[in-house]
């Protein structure tokens, strides 16, 4: 495709650097002493430059240098671009500081817009009239451009293409670019396919042919484009099929395009289609089964007994668990068991997974026995009625503690929540306790396409700035309702559960770092993982402005919870200082503003630390020329991120700092009664305020020997045990400060793991058993 192809190159080299993570990113490749620093003004040569950059011309993305897998060398950015020619703003004073946006109207059909920002001006602010100059697959540059009412200011900036929409781009095109000149207009659809927009890519090709119908070549070229079109459009149906919204994978394979598109993609389609179509026969089938394979049951009151279990089974038995009734399937015309034993293997399999499936029916219904109670226990909110549920639990033959486990994984969530509107779309307006005294955090919720409360989702948890809402936070993340109520936003098209807790106090503006804010976001999740199918291994949180400073204090402060942490334009202040050994446990990703203020220079402290200590998993991304803004246009980076996270709940061994009594659980260790010196509510701290430092490690050797070494300044520790990280069939010996305080093999109880996945909200890692060690 030369003629499409033909560009302008920007003539500097783009290097692809490949992470550990498996992150590519590609640009300019530079590197830093401090983030401090800037890229103008670099060190003397001789300086050791810890910290990589990449330069793509729309962000700078900074990592440690410890994190790059290998850097490919690559040649001059070939990619086309575009020039617009605007009336520049020259000579004037360049702007160094760009204040909160107020405003920002639409780009017009001649590349210009009006911007207004925070200022020391009259009116308290600043409008700017901005004209896009450039327009490159990846970035587009924008620039202010002349004023007629006073000097000119001097402000390049960079938006990513992706972020315009094609109407948009269309009408600056149509006034700018020549609509006679064949080759000129190929540049557009040249950059529109290096952008991966095939089907503007398409539209316009289209429309270049209905205007020079004698470019018979270019025909071939819109089959081509359709041929990159149909491989992008398996990739979303592939995308929408692990995100468990399978009905729409269906319909889009039933309406999945055929012209000009390869046979080799066409047979992956129907590759898809035969899948889908098998196993909806083998749900159809395992009822059909399942339903004569219980009136065969000769015992009348098993029968009985059995017929609910499987009523349940069939009504729910869908994509998501079918993989359950994997050991009745297998054995369903077995000779050499009876209708009863095929019955239980059914039962047992949907209540713990196919892998634990049990021929013993009795047990199978005792198993189910004890997930009713099991549900009513996790709901129940007073102590002496779920007392009487544990002694109820003891009596049963499936309520023991590894059934209890088992179920609490495959159950649905405890708390039954109904849907709040008609159509159903998934969204929930909710309200938890907080802490004693203070009103009921109210939180919304969305849920993504075709949820179903029998899989684990990711879920974001984000914050509002100060001025905004936990809708907004919302429609940033899962898009705003369309005509019909439905978000068709990026969290809704990944497959995301987005909680957003009303976390401020009316007129709040700054974050406090207090327990109120702490106890808002935390108890918010756990009510959420309560009533929804939330993965807690995949729990995101993120925040805008000083949501984005609590998302970074809260993070850091309870490093166990989280994934990952997202703060964009946050400021770390207080007690992050103290607190950069806890990031080194959970993956942090930054967005800001190259421009917005004096924000980098205050974060590089805290950024420095991360960025230069082994260990550290941490990505920062400064927009060229932006300043304090909600950066919408790095949300598909967001995504990518996030998809290849997922947290270890059993590290081996740990070190953090406490500095609030509240700051006091870390996985597996849970402290009490800090000292006086690290309960630091008031800030500033006294002289004499010191954190309280943990360190946990867990050892295990080849003869089975297993050790717990826990230090901490808490006068009370708690040791929390799963199978997940000892054996309970070996002994532990545990030593709290130098002091053997176990030295056992311990017992697996019921009761702790009830309490610890109801207080917790956690049922994917419940703790089996605890020891409590007293100063």
């Amino acid at each position: 495709m030369a003629a499409v192809m033909f560009c302008a190159s920007t003539g500097v080299a783009d290097d692809t650097v490949v992470l550990k993570d498996g992150r590519e990113v590609v640009g300019r490749v530079g590197a830093l002493t401090s983030l401090a620093e800037s890229t103008k003004s670099p060190p003397p040569d001789d300086a050791i430059r810890p910290i990589v950059f990449v330069d793509d011309n729309l962000r700078r993305v900074s990592f440690p240098k410890m994190l790059i897998r290998e850097v490919r060398a690559g040649s001059a950015d070939n990619f086309p671009t575009i020039n617009i020619k605007q009336p520049v703003a020259e000579g004037g004073h360049r702007i160094g500081s760009v204040g909160p946006i107020l405003r920002k109207d639409p780009i017009d059909q001649f590349g210009r817009f009006i911007i207004s920002m925070k200022a020391d001006a009259p009116g308290g602010k600043l409008d700017m009239i901005m004209g896009v100059t450039t327009i490159h697959p990846v970035w587009t540059r924008v620039e202010s451009l002349t004023r007629t009412g006073g000097p000119n200011i001097v402000w390049d900036m960079r938006i990513a293409t992706s972020s315009i929409p094609r109407e948009t781009l269309s009408k600056i095109f149509a006034n700018h670019v020549s609509r006679t000149n064949v080759d000129e207009r190929l540049k557009v659809v040249g950059l529109y396919l290096n952008a991966e927009r095939y089907s503007d890519a398409q539209a316009e090709l289209e429309a270049i042919l209905a205007d020079f119908p004698k470019e018979e070549k270019l025909k071939q070229e819109v089959a081509a484009i359709r041929q990159l079109g149909a491989r992008r459009a398996l990739a979303e149906i592939e995308l929408r099929r692990k995100a468990g919204q399978h009905q729409l994978a269906q319909m889009l394979l039933s309406k999945f395009p055929t012209q000009d598109v390869a046979g080799s993609v066409l047979q992956e389609v129907k590759a898809r289609q035969d899948e889908y179509q098998a196993q909806i026969a083998q749900i159809d089938d395992t009822k059909k089964l399942l339903a004569e394979m219980v009136a065969k049951i000769d015992d009348s009151v098993l029968r009985r007994q059995a017929e609910p279990c499987v009523a349940e089974i069939i009504g729910e038995l869908n994509l998501a668990t079918i993989d359950r009734m994997a050991a009745f399937r297998q054995f369903h015309d077995s000779e050499t068991l009876n209708a009863a034993q095929k019955v239980s293997l059914a039962i047992s399999g949907w209540l713990l997974g196919g892998n634990d499936a049990t021929e013993n029916l009795s047990l199978s219904l005792s198993i189910h026995a004890a997930r009713k109670l099991v549900r009513e226990y996790l709901a129940e909110p007073v102590e002496l009625k779920r007392a009487a549920i544990l002694n109820q639990l003891a009596s049963e033959e499936g309520g023991t503690p590894r059934y209890i486990a088992k179920i609490l994984a495959r159950m649905k969530p405890p708390v039954e929540t109904p849907p709040q509107e008609e159509p159903d779309h998934g969204a929930y307006a909710l309200s938890v306790a907080g802490l004693p005294g203070e009103a009921l955090v109210n939180y919304l919720v969305q849920l993504p396409p075709e949820y179903d409360p029998y899989r684990r989702y990711p879920t974001i948890v984000t914050l509002n700035g100060g001025g905004t809402t936990p809708t907004q936070q919302i429609n940033w993340w899962a898009g705003e309702p369309n005509a019909s109520g439905i978000r068709l936003g990026q969290a809704s098209r990944h497959g995301y559960i987005t909680i957003a807790p009303d976390w401020t106090k009316k007129g709040q503006v700054a974050y406090q770092y207090d327990a109120r804010e702490h106890a808002a976001v935390l108890s918010v999740l756990r009510d959420a993982c309560r009533r929804f199918s939330v993965d807690t291994d995949r729990v995101f949180l993120t925040g805008h402005s000083i949501g984005g400073d609590a998302a970074w204090d809260i993070g850091i402060s309870h490093p166990d919870i989280w994934a990952g942490a997202i703060p964009i334009t946050a400021t770390g202040d207080k007690y992050i200082a103290h607190y950069w050994a806890n990031a080194k446990h959970v993956p942090l990703y930054f967005v800001g503003g190259e421009l917005d203020g004096d924000r980098m220079a205050k974060n590089a402290r805290d950024l420095d630390r991360y960025m230069t200590k082994p260990g550290y998993n941490v990505t920062v991304v400064e927009y060229l020329g932006r300043g304090h803004e909600h950066f919408y246009d790095e949300i598909q980076h967001l995504f990518n991120w996030m998809a290849i996270r997922e947290r270890n709940f059993f590290p081996t061994e740990f070190t953090t700092s406490s500095m609030r009594a509240w700051d006091n659980f870390f996985w597996w260790v849970e402290l009490e009664d800090l000292p006086a010196t690290a309960k630091v509510h008031v800030w500033p701290p006294p002289q004499n305020a010191r954190a309280v430092t943990t360190t946990a490690s867990l050892r295990k050797s080849r003869e089975g020997n297993q050790t717990i070494n826990v230090m901490s300044g808490a006068d009370r520790v708690t040791v929390w045990l799963a199978p997940e990280m000892v054996d309970f069939n070996q002994r532990i010996k545990v030593v709290v400060k130098g002091r053997t305080v176990f030295g056992d093999q311990p017992a697996p109880d019921s009761a702790v793991i009830l309490e610890d996945a109801r207080t917790r909200g956690d049922r994917q890692h419940p703790f089996w058993a605890r020891v409590d060690v007293r100063r």
